[in-house]
């Protein structure tokens, strides 16, 4: 088993501060109405275990932003619905000229476990509930486009934190910066506090501590299965953790509102609320491209 490959992204936790704004800095140099050929020539394989609509297309369009080919491999439609294993299908992608590989996968390590046995770049597009890292730079990247820096600011996120490979990465990261951070959502869907995340986060089970004088508030999505597996009725979740306009009022002013996606109106944010101007969620999205760009970029070798 080798070291993972120069360039690869499996994670926030392990990823340094330096290399984080590094990241971003670099970010800001990508525009992708601006196509720069820095990767003419490589090619991009998207190889994807789970249904994807945002992180998916985004990468497609950074790769493309950069001049480099892309193939899509889904789980249906190739040999993986034939039984092939996650290392014979990589060892076959990179056979076939894979420069790169983009991977997401419904169980955690799976992108380790590939860069690990591979000599090329591995980009975590998600994996299990372990970690979402482009969707944190991303979340930072959008928040310093509202905020002078991370250092200090008063992060509220609320939802299925427990499940959340989202909510792992950006708290890796948020922590790295000295963010203050709260964690909010029923008992069933929260981290126990011995085994958080980070030192430094606070766990509130009531909305309207963590939205008090928050600088941003994260919502993460819920699934109605899970609630219903969990026995948390609907209306029990809608009632105490719904993102509603009297509890935005009650974060900072100018504080924004995230979300990673898909949002479900109704469930876990009015229309009212996820259409408002402190809503920064489609500019989440947008934000996706430049960054997945500078990631592209890092990975081979081309971040200048």
């Amino acid at each position: 088993m080798n070291k993972a490959a120069r360039g690869s992204l499996l994670g926030m936790e392990h990823l340094g501060a330096k290399d984080i704004l590094a990241l971003l800095q670099l970010t800001r140099r990508m525009n992708p109405l601006k196509p720069r050929p820095l990767l003419r020539g490589k090619r991009v394989f998207l190889l994807f275990y789970e249904p994807s609509t945002r992180t998916r297309t985004s990468f497609e369009v950074a790769a493309k932003s950069l001049g480099a080919m892309t193939t899509l491999v889904q789980s249906t439609g190739s040999s993986i619905e034939k039984g092939e294993s996650l290392l014979d299908t990589g060892y076959t992608l990179r056979a076939v000229g894979a420069d790169v590989i983009v991977i997401r996968h419904p169980h955690a390590g799976a992108s380790l476990l590939l860069a690990a046995h591979l000599d090329i770049p591995v980009i975590n597009a998600g994996d299990g509930m372990h970690e979402h890292p482009t969707q944190a730079l991303l979340d930072a990247y959008t928040l310093l486009r509202h905020k002078k820096n991370l250092k200090g600011l008063q992060v509220a996120i609320v939802g299925d934190i427990y499940h959340s490979r989202v909510a792992r990465s950006i708290i890796h990261l948020l922590s790295k910066f000295g963010a203050r951070i709260t964690l909010c959502g029923p008992p069933e869907l929260l981290p126990d506090v011995a085994t958080s995340l980070a030192r430094e986060v606070h766990i509130t089970r009531t909305l309207e501590e963590a939205a008090r004088g928050a600088d941003a508030i994260m919502l993460l999505r819920v699934q109605k299965e899970r609630l219903a597996g969990m026995k948390i009725r609907l209306q029990d979740y809608v009632a105490k953790y719904q993102m509603t306009a009297g509890r935005l009022k009650l974060a900072k002013r100018d504080a924004v509102l995230m979300h990673p996606g898909p949002i479900i109106r109704g469930l876990e944010i009015t229309s009212e609320v996820a259409d408002c101007s402190q809503s920064v969620i489609v500019e989440e999205v947008h934000n996706g491209v430049p960054v997945r760009m500078a990631v592209l970029a890092r990975a081979l070798g081309k971040a200048r």
